[in-house]
Formats: structure tokens, C-alpha cells, sequence
């Protein structure tokens, strides 16, 4: 068997900065090995969590853009259904259908009691 020869001086205290073998130093390397291994799926499961995440945000996103376009769509028929019965004429006929007449001249009570003005009736319409 051959044996080693002794290193002296700086030889010596290099070889003692590097491993000569199995020993103490490798039972250290399965934790980090282990650490390592989990750290990595830990962050590799999180990037899944995180992407289904963004992904259900973006399909919310959608179906909320669209809930609003048909609720504008439905806005703007009814503000056209309000205009349409606002309009003068059609508020003129839908009186006319309920019995009221365009009224006379007005009459004004002054705060001193007396009337300015002449009153006079509304005029009835056949139709």
C-alpha cells in the first residue's frame, strides 16, 4: 500500500482547505440538496397558483365587460323609450287621451291679494 507523503509548509495548509474524502462534509449536502429540491417546487407550485389566479381574473374580466355592454345596450333603449314619451307631441296626445284641455289665459294673484290679469276658462275641444 502506498502511503501518502506529508505536505509541510503552504503545501500543507492548502490541502487542508480542500476535501480529501468521504467524511463529515457529505452528510451536510442531502439538507441543502433537500432545501433546494423544495424550494424550487415550493416556487414552482406557487407560479401555478399564481397563473390559474390571473387566469380566472381574466375570465371574470370578460364576462364582466360583457354584462356591462348589454347593460348599456339596455340603458340607452330605455333612455330612447323616455325620450320618446317626453317629446311634445306625445305628451300632448297622451293628455288629450286622459281628458285635459290646453289651458286659457293665466291669472296672477299679486301679494297685496289683488288679481293682474283676466281669468278665463279653458276652452273645451272636440276632437
Amino acid at each position: 500500500m502506498s502511503k501518502k507523503p506529508e505536505l509541510k509548509g503552504r503545501a500543507a495548509r492548502l490541502a487542508r482547505l480542500f476535501p480529501t474524502g468521504p467524511g463529515p462534509g457529505q452528510a451536510a449536502r442531502t439538507p441543502f440538496v433537500l432545501l433546494v429540491v423544495t424550494l424550487l417546487g415550493g416556487g414552482l407550485i406557487g407560479l401555478l397558483v399564481l397563473n390559474s389566479a390571473l387566469s380566472e381574473g381574466s375570465f371574470r374580466l370578460d364576462d364582466l365587460k360583457e354584462e356591462t355592454k348589454s347593460l348599456t345596450d339596455e340603458e340607452q333603449a330605455l333612455q330612447r323609450d323616455v325620450d320618446a314619451y317626453s317629446a311634445p307631441d306625445a305628451l300632448q296626445r297622451r293628455a288629450r287621451e286622459l281628458g285635459m284641455v290646453p289651458g286659457g289665459d293665466p291669472a296672477f294673484l299679486n301679494p297685496d291679494g289683488t288679481v293682474r290679469g283676466v281669468p278665463s276658462p279653458a276652452a273645451l275641444q272636440s276632437s
